[in-house]
């Protein structure tokens, strides 16, 4: 495979200026329902980056479950890799792939953990498996065989029957505090249209045109 050579152009179209909203959250939820309407897969996943106390880098998708002026929220088991790299460097990074259309959101900021209150909330809208799978999961933990996750989760299920499943204590969720969103349009002959918000402390948001 010659992948070298595996190029195409951008042409969906570009992004300017004035097609920007004040607030960065604004103009996200205009790009977001622009990927739902073109029944994008998953259009809300995204990349999460971490470092640990070291400085090694890891991503993985997840999730968006919410998001305000606040921030971008998402849930997780809080003894992952995910939430250990977090506890030692809140710093992460977001990146939204809406590839078909040419676009990506990239949020840089600071991840703060949720109180058990609101998480607890989300937890009772998930399906009654999806809780059962978030108490058979320690995620990340090695397994010996896919037959001990599925003994792990039959046992919970049995443990718990028909009754309400609790929420459990090393479960919750994180919100993504931005200090930089960045919208990229993919352009011809590779000139991609990028605007970055950054924050002001007590201020607005300032915008700025980045090269591609």
């Amino acid at each position: 495979m010659e992948i070298d050579q595996w190029r195409r152009d951008y042409l969906r179209g570009g992004l300017r200026r004035e097609d920007l909203n004040a607030d960065p959250m604004e103009h996200f939820t205009q790009w977001l329902r622009e990927a739902v309407e073109s029944e994008l897969p998953d259009p809300s996943s995204m990349c999460l980056a971490t470092a640990d106390a070291g400085g090694q880098p890891s991503q993985r998708i997840v999730l968006l479950k919410g998001y305000d002026e606040r921030g971008f929220v998402f849930y997780t088991n809080l003894e992952s890799r995910k939430a250990r790299d977090i506890a030692a460097n809140p710093k992460v990074s977001l990146l939204f792939p809406w590839q078909s259309l040419e676009r990506q959101v990239i949020v840089c900021g600071r991840a703060e953990q949720l109180s058990r209150e609101d998480a607890l909330i989300y937890f009772r809208t998930r399906p009654r498996d999806s809780q059962l799978a978030a108490w058979a999961s320690r995620q990340g933990e090695v397994l010996s065989s896919r037959d001990q996750l599925e003994k792990q989760f039959e046992a919970i299920k049995s443990q718990y029957g028909e009754g309400e499943v609790p929420l459990p204590d090393f479960w919750g969720g994180y919100r993504v505090v931005p200090e930089t969103v960045e919208f990229w349009q993919g352009g011809s002959r590779r000139l991609h249209d990028r605007f970055v918000y950054r924050r002001e402390e007590s201020g607005p948001w300032t915008i700025e045109r980045l090269s591609p």
